[in-house]
Formats: C-alpha cells, sequence, structure tokens
C-alpha cells in the first residue's frame, strides 16, 4: 500500500526543476582536427575558468546564487563529458572541474554542428533544472559541418525554443600552422550564433583560450553582452 501511494503521488505532484540563474550547456570542439593534448588543454581551460574567482562571484551576483552546467564535447557524435550539475560555490565549481579532466575522449570524426546544437538543445530541454535564461556556449575551429541535419536548419530550431547560441571561435591551435580561417569571428556571427543578446568572444590563440572562456563565461553567468556585439537571429 504505502508503495502504491508513493507511486501515486510521484505521478500525480511530479518534482519541481530546481531553479537556477542560466542552464548552460559547454559545447567543446573535439573534431578530428582536435589532438589529444588539445582535447586536454581545452578541457584545462574551462576548468580554470569555473574556479577562477571572478566567475565565482558573478554566480554569486545572479538572482538565485547558482548556474546548471554540464560539458560536451561534438565531432561527427556528441558525448556528455560532465553531466547537469548545480554550481553554487567553490565546493561544486572544484568537483565539475576535476571531473572534466579524467574521462577519456569519447567524440570523433568530422564536423556535425547542425547535429551537436540540437543535442544540446535536447539536454537543455530533458535536464532537472529550470533556468530563466538557456544558454549554447559553442567553440570550435572552424565553420565547416559534413554531416547531420543542416546547420541553418539546427540554429533556426534551437533559437525558436527560447536558447541563445554564443559562439567561440578559436583562430589557432598551437600555431604549429597558419591561421585557416582568419575571419572566423565574423563566420560565427554569420552562422552560427543566434538568439537574444548573442555574441562572440574569439579567442586568437591557445594561449588567448583561458582568458576567453573567462570572459565569455562572466558575460553568460550575468546576462550581458560585449557593447561591440549584440546579435538576435
Amino acid at each position: 500500500m504505502r508503495f502504491l501511494l508513493a507511486l501515486f503521488f510521484a505521478l500525480a505532484f511530479p518534482a519541481l526543476a530546481e531553479e537556477v540563474e542560466v542552464e548552460l550547456v559547454l559545447l567543446a570542439d573535439a573534431s578530428g582536427s582536435i589532438s589529444e593534448a588539445e582535447i586536454g588543454f581545452q578541457r584545462q581551460g574551462y576548468a580554470e575558468a569555473l574556479t577562477d574567482p571572478r566567475v565565482l562571484a558573478a554566480i554569486e551576483r545572479t538572482a538565485y546564487q547558482s548556474i546548471a552546467v554540464t560539458y560536451v564535447e561534438w565531432a561527427a557524435n556528441t558525448a556528455v563529458v560532465v553531466d547537469w550539475a548545480k554550481i553554487d560555490g567553490p565546493e561544486s565549481a572544484r568537483a565539475f572541474a576535476e571531473a572534466l579532466l579524467t574521462p577519456p575522449r569519447q567524440a570523433y570524426g568530422r564536423n556535425a554542428i547542425g547535429g551537436a546544437l540540437l543535442d544540446a538543445k535536447r539536454l537543455i530541454e530533458q535536464n532537472e533544472f529550470k533556468g530563466w535564461r538557456k544558454v549554447i556556449d559553442f567553440s570550435g575551429d572552424s565553420p565547416n559541418s559534413f554531416s547531420g541535419p543542416p546547420l541553418e536548419q539546427a540554429r533556426q530550431e534551437v533559437v525558436a525554443a527560447g536558447i541563445t547560441i554564443n559562439g567561440l571561435p578559436i583562430l589557432c591551435r598551437f600555431c604549429d600552422t597558419p591561421t585557416r580561417y582568419p575571419d572566423l569571428g565574423k563566420v560565427y556571427e554569420e552562422r552560427i550564433i543566434g538568439g537574444l543578446g548573442a555574441f562572440v568572444v574569439t579567442a586568437t590563440d591557445e594561449a588567448d583560450l583561458a582568458e576567453a572562456i573567462r570572459r565569455k563565461l562572466i558575460l553568460e553567468i550575468s546576462g550581458q553582452m560585449p557593447a561591440y556585439e549584440v546579435a538576435e537571429r
């Protein structure tokens, strides 16, 4: 009888989603152009940014004093590296950062940007949090998409769902070759970002990556946009 009553109440009164400032998908490039060393370097950059006192201060200043974050790598497939977690202070940020550094690579192959964006949308729609803002933080070193849903179609579907796509184009990875896409920031503005207040923060090289991630996270957490770039598509 107790089991039946518990089942009845679970079905009749489903658990309320936990409210946070923003639901944030960190959607990081793991395509064929990214080496194992670069995967580790990229994860380290996000781990350092999430535990940075300035990022934690931005979280503390929000209405809910917390955000929900998941870290996902994309290539031909997408793979959740660290599942959704609430970050509300140094301890939870440190736990997320530590969890980010150890899993093996799980995304491989050539770019499928449209599919990655739609998978990120699904992760936002199916999690246990309720953020009054929903953001996909998309990073990569190429605008090309070789398989899966068309990029423009996927972007429109994501934006129509009330989700903002921000971009972190990375112009040069370890600078071992000339920059392939010197206008990558402009391409991201035109083809990838979208939604209310969408913006691009460009990392010029690997040395600039951690700082670019930190700047971008603070803007996304606070709900601000760079004064020089506001896009709505």
